[in-house]
């Protein structure tokens, strides 16, 4: 008897994604199902992920994105997911492993090493900062908490990590304005992870942070050999530490009314 091939979902997260969103889709055009969870995009995101066959399921009230990743998996139902952003793309290298994955039938985590895309340049002799893990069999995935930064639950706590070689693109930080937009976004909720574990900030917590992270990022993840849009990039993840801190500190009162997006 010929075995069935295992299925793959893959979902994606949308708010006014409408300038990114079709180049996400085309890039996971592969899968069984691709799943877009929406939470109130004003622009044409909902209808450009439609008219590219995605099943669309529009979700307004933001808890979190651990919150939209638990809601996106109920619509899963294929054997294996994996979780693309909206501004990322699938290349054919990485869409290959993907699939031998998911032929594979195998009850492992696998994770995902980013290229960088900052500016309009690839950041490619910056080294990989840590993989993300995205591809799931559905069945050992019980949620997600945290509302960024999210982790995944499983069911089975030993289940293997396995690396992909080939690097998912990820465009996130293709403007100035844009970056500074989720420099407010990311610090907000960063101040509201570190709130709810009972840390504290300040502008000397803020500095140190940011320095630390500007440190690790240009000079030995080699952000230095990737020019100014290699400086930009570390120095706006180092803003966000800073930012995340000193909002910690002064905003505290305000982290847990609704979120920016």
């Amino acid at each position: 008897m010929k075995t069935k091939t295992p299925s793959l979902c893959i979902g994606i997260l949308t708010m006014n994604e409408s300038r990114r969103i079709a180049k996400c889709i085309e890039s996971a055009k592969f899968a069984d199902q691709i799943v877009v969870v929406d939470s109130g995009s004003k622009d044409d995101t909902v209808l450009i992920a439609q008219s590219l066959g995605a099943q669309v399921h529009i979700h307004t009230d933001w808890k979190g994105f651990a919150e939209q990743r638990n809601r996106l998996l109920q619509y899963c139902s294929s054997d294996y997911i994996f979780f693309l952003d909206a501004d990322e793309v699938i290349t054919p290298e990485l869409e290959k492993e993907i699939q031998t994955a998911v032929s594979s039938g195998l009850n492992g985590v696998w994770e995902i090493l980013w290229l960088q895309i900052a500016y309009g340049k690839p950041l490619k002799y910056m080294k990989a900062t840590g993989g993300v893990k995205r591809l799931f069999r559905t069945s050992n995935l019980f949620k997600f908490e945290g509302v960024v930064h999210e982790n995944a639950v499983l069911h089975d706590t030993n289940t293997p990590v396995i690396t992909c070689k080939s690097r998912l693109l990820h465009y996130s930080r293709e403007t100035v304005y844009e970056s500074l937009q989720k420099l407010a976004q990311y610090s907000q909720l960063g101040a509201l992870k570190r709130a709810n574990t009972g840390k504290k900030g300040g502008v000397l917590r803020g500095f140190a942070s940011a320095f630390v992270s500007f440190i690790q990022l240009y000079i030995f993840r080699r952000g230095f050999m990737c020019g100014p849009q290699g400086f930009l990039f570390c120095f706006f993840i180092a803003l966000e530490c800073f930012f995340r801190y000193t909002m910690l500190h002064y905003d505290r009162s305000m982290l847990n009314k609704s979120f920016i997006r």
